[in-house]
């Protein structure tokens, strides 16, 4: 037997089976999700659900957290940065809850001992993950895939003689379950705990804790449907002997009801919900059920191709061309994993589901690393970077879900901890919407529990949907009141200093130290530069809110003249831009956060062309940085290198997140790279890197953050020729590319909304519109910019040069 697909430029295919977690291949429909090991004498599909989480709504706010503020700002004002550390851990909050392992399916064939010509692979482009190999001189086969339009798992196994199928199925669990048969279905009943301690706090007493007051209930159902064959479903297993072919549905659901309900007592009905799902699917055709998730799969993975012209799709599995890479070019290594950033996140957001947190939806830990949780200082902004520029504009929704629930939970917090008014969330979020500082009322650190930004940074998301898509009923329906909520606090949060300037004071630079004069390390202190940032885009982002919609022209004033009295970047003595308001020592120099040059990306404070002055200091800031860092953080540096504009470092970067990383047992923080999954590696796992991989790469060949369009702003030399298809821009914009020799010949630019486009090029060129008329011709590099129609595509033409 010849393996399929192992020249595929969308195929992920291998040549043994998952040894480990990050091995095994993702399916995900957005809600469920399954990581698929393609065992021979066991299967093992390990399942997550998105809303499975331990815990429920409580009250996480801090009475005591108002007085103790002004302590803080007198500490602070007194140099006293150690005291104003101790003092702001009496404003925490309780930790979060964690995201948790549903379960696993495991198939027995134990009968099969030797065996050949294996194969597995996953299809990026149809989301289906295959197993294949020879036994006992019979070829056999698996298909599985996690179905949106029909919310089940769909497992196909299949031979090429009949009745060579037989294996046993049992369901287990990591949390508190029982199982047992309702006739032709194995049911899986489990109970999720009612609080689990973050991991990071190491092994302590009560770190998992069940109780009957709380504590979510969920069901997994598991129905085989064979031709040929028998089948026998006891209470723990499903016995298939001797069938032609068998299908296997899985179905599951939680008593998740909502974030301000308890899923103990308020919960919905798990049974009946698994059950509905799965009599809906089992009761149609395989082949119908493959169509329609090959359909649905497709209509958003393949809105975007990517090509250069220097990919070598050879005949060799991935670990082995990743092994290979370290010293030997793959092109294809890097348009794999950018259309695998794309494919993971249409796995794990859909509308309707749980936005993708620190794991996506795939998680095999009951106490996983950083509760697998919404680390919103950055991780969860990042999880989203690659949405509307890759053309996934709906697996946003997910994200402005929680953003909303966070703005109605976080003015609570508002009051409660600040006396402030509008909403506020800190560095963490979970399934309940915490928006206060974690810590245990004291027990967490102030350089990443009494960050106040998350909200305002969040915010961004909801501007930069309608800033692509020009959906004006979004911007002033959805958006806008969040926003201004967002703004209300921070104005409050604000304060005067002794030059005149606004300032946040508490501030901290997440998780990021300082050193003292004497030598000590701390964290808090006054205007963080990133908290600056992050307030100026809010601003800026409510204020032209306010003219778009012709409202509130009052509250758009109070924006504009405290945006005018924030404290202004600051260049310290090293040439960087200063992460504090005094120039401070960072008290980790390479540290993976870069936080205080959040203006340069993802903002647009900071730009080559509009802040010339700010550019040399931002490079001189990255160059401190250094070229090390977890996953995530090499994927961001990729994105500020492109904002530099400089491709051939952001490629430097791209190079070291190809870094294979096979120990999986350790926690880094400077050798990030990907496992042999392409999951990202910290390590551990996060998913943020693969995603922010991918919105790197859109920025290196499209820009569009300062009101113009740039085509190849950063393209690596590395990249001589290519194609790429489907990029949005900001106004409504559909973009083509073709380059040669590193230079551009041609940009198709579809018009989705009819807006006036504005588009910086280098060289000269011809445009034209679809219907042959020419639009313009430039003489010179520079910016050009024309009226467009809706729906209607201009092109770009690389004009030849008369000698």
């Amino acid at each position: 037997m010849t393996p399929l697909d192992t020249t595929s430029p969308l195929t992920l295919w291998y040549r043994q089976p998952a040894n480990k977690w990050v091995e095994a291949l993702p399916l995900g429909n957005g809600r469920l999700g399954a990581m698929v090991f393609g065992g021979v004498q066991q299967e093992r599909i390990q399942l997550n659900e998105d809303t499975l989480w331990s815990g429920g709504p409580k009250d996480w706010n801090n009475p005591d957290a108002k007085a103790v503020l002004p302590e803080v700002r007198r500490a602070i004002a007194d140099k006293d940065y150690v005291k104003a550390d101790k003092l702001c851990q009496k404003m925490q909050g309780t930790f979060n809850q964690s995201y948790l392992p549903m379960g696993d399916l495991y198939l027995d064939f134990s009968q099969t001992e030797e065996y050949s010509n294996y194969y597995r692979d996953l299809s990026l482009n149809q989301g289906l993950a295959t197993t294949r190999y020879i036994a006992n001189g019979a070829t056999y086969s698996r298909e599985i895939f996690a179905s949106f339009p029909d919310q089940v798992i769909v497992v196909r196994l299949t031979c090429d003689q009949p009745g060579r199928l037989s294996f046993t199925a049992q369901l287990n669990s990591l949390l508190r379950y029982t199982t047992d048969n309702n006739g032709d279905t194995l049911i899986l009943k489990g109970k999720c705990p009612a609080h689990v301690e973050p991991s990071y706090r190491g092994e302590m007493a009560n770190a998992i804790v069940y109780n009957d007051r709380e504590g979510m209930t969920y069901e997994i159902h598991l129905r085989t449907i064979t031709e040929g064959g028998t089948v026998t479903v006891d209470k723990d297993s499903i016995r298939v002997s001797n069938a032609d072919t068998v299908t296997l549905f899985i179905s599951a659901a939680t008593s998740f009801n909502g974030f301000d309900k308890s899923p103990a007592r308020e919960g919905r009905n798990p049974a009946e919900d698994a059950a509905n799902y799965l009599n809906a699917a089992a009761n149609q055709p395989y082949e119908i059920l493959l169509q329609r998730h090959i359909e649905d799969h497709q209509r958003l993975f393949k809105r975007v191709e990517f090509k250069l012209d220097r990919e070598l799709v050879d005949a060799l599995p991935i670990d082995e061309r990743l092994r290979r890479y370290a010293s030997q070019d793959d092109t294809h290594l890097e348009t794999l994993l950018f259309q695998y950033g794309r494919y993971l996140l249409i796995a794990s957001s859909r509308p309707g589901t749980q936005p993708a947190n620190l794991q996506g939806i795939w998680n095999e830990a009951v106490r996983p690393p950083w509760s697998s949780n919404w680390t919103i200082n950055i991780n969860t902004q990042m999880n989203y970077w690659l949405a509307e520029t890759t053309n996934l504009s709906e697996c946003h929704e997910p994200l402005f879900d929680l953003i909303k629930g966070l703005s109605i939970t976080g003015r609570k917090t508002s009051e409660i901890n600040y006396g402030a008014r509008g909403w506020v969330a800190h560095h963490n979020a979970d399934l309940w919407r915490q928006s206060a500082p974690t810590g245990d009322f004291g027990s967490g650190n102030p350089v990443w529990a009494n960050w106040a930004m998350g909200g305002a940074w969040l915010c961004q998301h909801l501007w930069e949907h309608f800033a692509f898509t020009g959906d004006i009923s979004f911007l002033r329906d959805y958006a806008c009141p969040i926003m201004k909520g967002a703004a209300e606090f921070c104005l409050d949060w604000l304060i005067e200093d002794e030059n005149g300037y606004l300032v946040t004071e508490p501030s901290t630079s997440p998780e990021q130290m300082f050193k003292t004069p004497d030598g000590r390390s701390a964290a808090v202190t006054k205007a963080a530069t990133m908290d600056m940032a992050v307030i100026w885009d809010l601003f800026t982002h409510y204020i032209a809110t306010s003219e778009i919609l012709g409202i509130d022209t009052d509250f758009a004033d109070q924006l504009r003249s405290a945006q005018k009295r924030l404290l202004p970047y600051q260049i310290g003595a090293r040439g960087q831009l200063q992460e504090w308001a005094e120039d401070l020592q960072e008290d980790e120099v390479q540290h993976r956060h870069i936080s205080h040059i959040f203006g340069l990306h993802p903002g647009a404070q900071i730009t080559p062309h509009t802040t010339p002055e700010l550019i040399n200091a931002v490079r001189q800031t990255l160059e401190i940085r250094g070229d090390v860092g977890t996953g995530w953080s090499l994927a961001w540096k990729i994105n500020m290198w492109a904002r530099l504009r400089d491709g051939n470092r952001a490629h430097l970067f791209i190079k070291r997140l190809l870094t294979l990383v096979e120990d999986t047992d350790v926690e880094m923080y400077n050798s990030g790279g990907v496992y042999l999954n392409l999951f990202d590696a910290h390590p551990p796992f996060q998913i943020d890197g693969n995603f922010g991989y991918t919105a790197g790469v859109a920025e290196m060949l499209l820009q569009s953050h300062s009101n113009v369009i740039d085509l190849l702003p950063a393209l690596p030399a590395a990249w001589q020729s290519g194609t790429i298809s489907g990029l949005r821009a900001r106004g409504g914009f559909e973009i083509d590319l073709a380059w040669e020799h590193e230079h551009l010949v041609r940009a198709d630019i579809k018009s989705l909304n009819g807006n006036r486009c504005r588009v910086r090029t280098e060289g000269r060129f011809i445009i034209q519109s679809d219907q042959g008329d020419l639009v313009q011709q430039t003489e010179s590099s520079g910016v050009i910019e024309f009226e467009t129609t809706q729906s209607r595509v201009y092109t770009l033409i690389q004009a030849k040069i008369e000698t």
